[in-house]
């Protein structure tokens, strides 16, 4: 297949009614995989979409209080069946798919979770992120960084016919330092797969998911393709989730946004990637990435929150105690 320099993205909302059990994940692929074909389908007589995106939670919510309960009702392996029918449409399709979020469990790490995204083209799983910053205190799943001994890669970025995609789920975004180093790969489409709740959605004064999203695209100089859960209330207690599913491009532009509220959204934009080569290759001001001067960060010499080597937190009790903890390391 052909490199695809000029393409649109599609970023698919969902709103699923609350999860109990593993069972209820197929009903859910069956749902998304009819999103993908209206968003590749429908839209086709008036834009090439080639990168489909859903949010966070989009298959299970950390809905349990500890690691045990998710393992036991909810965790599944990364590749598996849901994922293998994800490869079958994106080569139906001639498609990527960024697929929602599956709790993890991998027989590498007994007695850990992850929270995993994975990017999945047209010949099957290409990359497999897992979120590093958990959603603490409320979310017990692990990060990377709390496992001893970590050999994988935690900031994947994949080189596809799309340019260089790299993924990071929600609250990752709140740290430029997790985003950044996706950018420092090469990373040209920042892609965001997220359960953001308000108040910190879309709507002023506290409109962080715009915020956030636009900061992340200009100071990295990449394509944000974001997609946020849209789940009511009554859905995915005790938040309501807002929406507002946005791409931005490399100098912070809103190229799209879906209308900010609960509910099942698919919106689309396009990514030009010569362009941002173009642009990236022809500046010198407002060039971030070249700008920064690595030996002046000294904060980040020094440890803040533990690592899994003292503790791997599998409870919301002990992600306050390791809160704590942290909190003593700071200012």
């Amino acid at each position: 297949m052909s490199p695809a320099t000029r393409y649109y993205a599609a970023c698919c909302q969902t709103d699923f009614a609350k999860p109990s059990t593993r069972r209820d994940i197929p009903a859910r692929v069956d749902r998304m995989l009819e999103l993908i074909d209206s968003a590749v389908i429908g839209y086709e007589p008036f834009f090439p979409v080639r990168l489909v995106v859903f949010p966070e939670f989009a298959h299970t919510p950390p809905v349990y209080n500890t690691v045990r309960e998710l393992e036991e009702h909810l965790a599944v392996p990364v590749p598996n069946e849901h994922t293998h029918r994800y490869s079958l449409r994106a080569r139906h399709h001639g498609i990527y798919i960024q697929t929602g979020t599956f709790l993890e469990k991998d027989e590498n790490y007994p007695g850990v979770v992850f929270n995993t995204t994975c990017l999945v083209g047209p010949g099957g799983v290409l990359a497999r992120y897992r979120k590093t910053h958990p959603w603490i205190p409320w979310e017990v799943h692990a990060s990377p960084h709390d496992i001893p001994g970590y050999a994988e890669d935690p900031f994947p970025v994949v080189d596809t016919e799309l340019g260089k995609l790299g993924a990071a789920i929600c609250y990752d975004w709140l740290f430029p330092e997790a985003i950044r180093q996706l950018a420092l790969k090469g990373a040209e489409v920042l892609i965001r797969v997220s359960a953001y709740m308000d108040p910190w959605g879309t709507a002023a004064p506290l409109d962080w998911w715009t915020l956030v999203n636009r900061c992340r695209a200009l100071e990295n100089i990449a394509y944000v393709v974001a997609a946020n859960q849209g789940a009511r209330l009554a859905n995915y207690p005790p938040f309501s989730w807002p929406g507002g599913s946005m791409v931005v491009d490399f100098d912070g532009r809103i190229l799209a946004q879906a209308e900010p509220g609960p509910g099942e959204r698919i919106v689309v934009a396009p990514v030009d990637i010569d362009a941002l080569r173009a642009e990236r290759a022809r500046r010198r001001g407002h060039h971030m990435l070249s700008h920064l001067r690595t030996e002046l960060y000294s904060g980040y010499s020094r440890p803040i929150y533990p690592r899994g080597a003292e503790q791997i937190p599998h409870s919301v009790e002990e992600n306050n105690q390791l809160i704590a903890k942290a909190k003593e390391h700071t200012w």
